[in-house]
């Protein structure tokens, strides 16, 4: 398949509500959204590392000139034979996985508009729906979070999340669990600790929760492997795994017992399928992560997700959650499973950028043709 343009949007999405982790706060959504053409065929695709280089090195305006000046122009008028072959012309650029993503989502986006085929059957899934869970910021009160989690689990989210950081921590979890003693929970630390606070992490192992979502250093997995040993708690690599190679480490090393897997974060849908893969053989299971996309990036997220190995319910949100008005339409929504849990099913349309929204949120644009 031959591309033949490139156009990439750097947008800021405005949150209803701050998003509050340990490495900061977001009051809008840094992403960047392209379009791609082949011929007369068309699609879009996104990557969305966020404000600034807190999350990862990588933020929107930096992703967007790195694909602009160096990604882009190393494709466009090329023919891209497969996911595996748009890797290989990028592999000489160093990381910047989130940079590389932008191409690589859009291209399996373009392949199942040129193919005709849904992008999650593209992927190779064999279902076409998936669980969700509920997810919480660190927020004003503890009170304003236990209204949020209690109305999450009057609507079956089968797990909850908790984001965690110094100040919002053991209080905050004891107060939730206190309130929900048999609900599923995980804490996401976001790299906010070390292995010096291997006691806390002692004293989390009495809240009985599913995971500890990346505890330690965001490049790390051999301190990792240590916490792993000493705690009951399964670890959930994140941040650390932000290629093929790092999730190999962490099997060898025993840093984990689950692997959470954003497509922007791996390098795109390519990398995060061989992931899911290794994870698989392994038998570590995988949950699909988010990062506050539009609906185009999310809807790439939920074709994802279904593969076989995402056991654990996904960080995939409806659109509601984070905007007023999503970017792009469809907007994804929520729907029943046949078990009554909240789910997503696989899109029969992808998503792409409302014309008008997409002009206001813009911060920067580019066109890369041959």
């Amino acid at each position: 398949m031959r591309i033949d343009r490139i156009e990439l949007y750097h947008v800021a999405m405005p949150l209803i509500y701050p998003w509050r982790t340990a490495y900061g706060e977001d009051v809008a959504c840094h992403s960047v959204v392209c379009r791609m053409t082949s011929g007369s065929a068309e699609a879009w695709g996104e990557s969305a590392p966020l404000t600034a280089p807190c999350y990862s090195p990588e933020w929107g305006g930096g992703i967007f000139v790195t694909a602009r000046d160096w990604f882009a122009p190393a494709i466009v008028g090329q023919d891209i034979s497969s996911g595996e072959d748009l890797q290989r012309r990028l592999a000489h650029f160093k990381g910047n996985p989130f940079a590389k993503a932008i191409l690589d989502n859009t291209w399996w986006s373009l392949q199942s508009v040129v193919t005709g085929k849904p992008l999650h059957e593209l992927l190779g899934a064999t279902r076409n729906h998936v669980a969700v869970g509920a997810d919480f910021g660190v927020m004003d009160s503890v009170d304003d979070l236990l209204k949020g989690v209690g109305e999450a689990v009057q609507a079956k989210f089968p797990r909850v999340k908790l984001k965690f950081r110094p100040g919002w921590d053991v209080d905050m979890l004891r107060a939730v669990r206190k309130r929900h003693p048999t609900q599923t929970f995980h804490i996401d630390c976001n790299s906010g600790y070390r292995l010096t606070d291997l006691p806390l992490f002692r004293q989390i192992d009495e809240f009985n929760l599913a995971m500890i979502e990346q505890p330690l250093a965001h490049d790390d997995v051999v301190d990792h492997s240590k916490l792993q040993a000493a705690i009951r708690t399964p670890v959930c690599l994140d941040e650390s795994v932000s290629a093929v190679r790092h999730v190999e480490q962490a099997i060898a090393l025993k840093s984990c017992r689950f692997v959470n897997i954003k497509p922007g974060r791996v390098g795109g849908l390519t990398n995060a399928v061989a992931i899911h893969n290794i994870c698989k053989a392994a038998g570590i299971p995988c949950w699909v992560g988010g990062m506050l996309e539009s609906s185009v990036g999310a809807s790439q997220c939920v074709a994802l997700a279904m593969l076989d190995n995402f056991t654990y319910p996904a960080d995939i949100f409806p659109s509601r959650r984070f905007y007023h008005a999503d970017l792009a339409e469809p907007a994804l929504e929520l729907v029943p499973l046949p078990d009554g849990t909240p789910g997503v099913v696989a899109p029969t349309k992808l998503p792409e950028p409302v014309s008008d929204r997409l002009k206001k949120m813009t911060a920067q644009s580019a066109v890369v043709a041959k």
